[in-house]
């Protein structure tokens, strides 16, 4: 054997050692979820999660029933997209862009083979159907207010002072003082083990809480996931069958949905991963638009939309914008107010209530430069302001109508 093949030999050699050692540290420490992160994403050319990754996990089933289709606005697809919208859409990759007015869909787009068939990743627009779950759980008794305390069902953290504090309502506001690192980029955090870890419920019970709650707003994905443990142990059911079976088929969607789970017996990742399509996730957005009524029955008690879209202003310095409530992103200085489901990549699901107006953009990237539009993400606000100029262009604002609709109509859907 020439020198040269065994320097190359020895050199292979040392890579191999070097990667099972890796991974052996990987294991000893309790980080092997690192892998499969690096198989789904670094891999396959991603940086992070991707809209389209539900396929990599297992998933439970959310059955549709009785589908009502949106009805379509006169002028359905018949007004084009203006230049700016379209080229903010297509410069961050979007595949899907849907626009309810009134009741009915106006505007349907989709890019790169995707289509109302498709199902993609909701990332944390999921936070809020898990609240719109609190919720019914409230109506229904299993929970008794947004006050009360968790270790009513979390009692793993009965010793911990600062848990012993904290609320329902603390998780959904995201007010709790729990101990989480948000970032969807770096491997080595709570969030990616969350998202590719096997045992996601394990993982959220062995973390503490380090600060008082209500003290401060602290975006933290972690809570979300405690926020489904206990409605999990409160109705004693899945969130995937809770949401079937008190809205997903009450509301009549059209088609079936996915939420990707840790493992094949686990549970959701309840702080993102409900993947469905445009259609579909616009009914979450009418939903809240309407008071929480739909087809003539209240689905969501009205005063809990309420306080869901209401800014949670004591979060908040005074110096600070009040842009959360009880998992929605609000922006009540914008003209037109507006308030939204906002996921990872530029998910959105947008209310804009005095017009009686619901934007749903799905995609792979987001636009987060810094435009000086407003204090939530730079793209929200192209997707407000294009629309509402495109509605202005067409004599459609209420403004520009002799008769006034009321804005928490309800949708004009089949059977409505």
């Amino acid at each position: 054997m020439s020198k040269l093949r065994k320097i190359m030999l020895r050199t292979v050699q040392g890579i191999i050692l070097f990667i099972l050692l890796i991974i052996g540290l990987l294991y000893l420490t309790g980080n092997q979820y690192i892998i499969r992160g690096v198989q789904l994403t670094y891999l396959k050319g991603h940086k992070t999660a991707n809209i389209d990754d539900y396929k990599d996990f297992d998933n439970n089933i959310i059955l549709s029933k009785t589908p009502q289709p949106w009805f379509e606005h006169e002028l359905y697809n018949q007004i084009p997209l203006s230049d700016t919208l379209r080229n903010e859409l297509e410069r961050y990759k979007s595949i899907g862009f849907f626009v309810v007015k009134d009741g009915e869909a106006l505007w349907e787009h989709y890019w790169d083979d995707y289509s109302a068939e498709s199902y993609t990743n909701s990332f944390s627009m999921s936070k809020s159907v898990v609240t719109m779950l609190l919720g019914k759980a409230i109506e229904q008794g299993y929970v008794k207010s947004l006050d009360q305390p968790i270790t009513d069902f979390l009692p793993e953290f009965k010793d911990d002072e600062f848990a012993q504090k904290c609320t329902v309502g603390d998780l959904s506001a995201m007010t709790s003082g729990y101990d989480w690192s948000e970032d969807y980029y770096l491997p080595l955090n709570p969030t990616a083990k969350a998202y590719y870890g096997s045992n996601i419920e394990k993982q959220m019970l062995n973390r503490d809480f380090i600060e008082e709650p209500r003290k401060r707003f602290n975006y933290l994905s972690g809570t979300t996931q405690l926020l489904a443990i206990v409605l999990q142990r409160a109705v004693g059911i899945s969130i995937s069958q809770y949401l079937q079976e008190e809205f997903w088929q009450p509301m009549g969607m059209e088609k079936d949905a996915y939420w990707s789970k840790d493992r094949k017996d686990g549970m959701e990742k309840a702080y993102c991963c409900l993947n469905s399509n445009v259609r579909d996730f616009a009914k979450l957005g009418q939903l809240l638009l309407q008071d929480g009524k739909w087809n003539g029955r209240q689905i969501l008690d009205s005063a809990f939309v309420q306080k869901m879209v209401t800014p949670n202003y004591k979060a908040f310095s005074k110096n600070e914008p009040a842009r959360y409530g009880y998992s929605i992103w609000t922006d009540y200085e914008h003209e037109p107010n507006f308030y939204g489901l906002m996921g990872h990549l530029g998910q959105r699901i947008i209310v804009i209530p005095s017009e009686n107006l619901v934007i749903v953009r799905l995609g792979h990237e987001k636009d987060d430069r810094n435009m000086g539009k407003g204090f939530l993400d730079n793209d929200t606000y192209y997707f407000v302001d294009e629309v509402m100029k495109m509605l202005k262009k067409n004599n459609l604002l209420k403004s520009q109508s002799h008769v006034e609709k009321n804005p928490a109509a309800e949708s004009p859907l089949p059977g409505h």
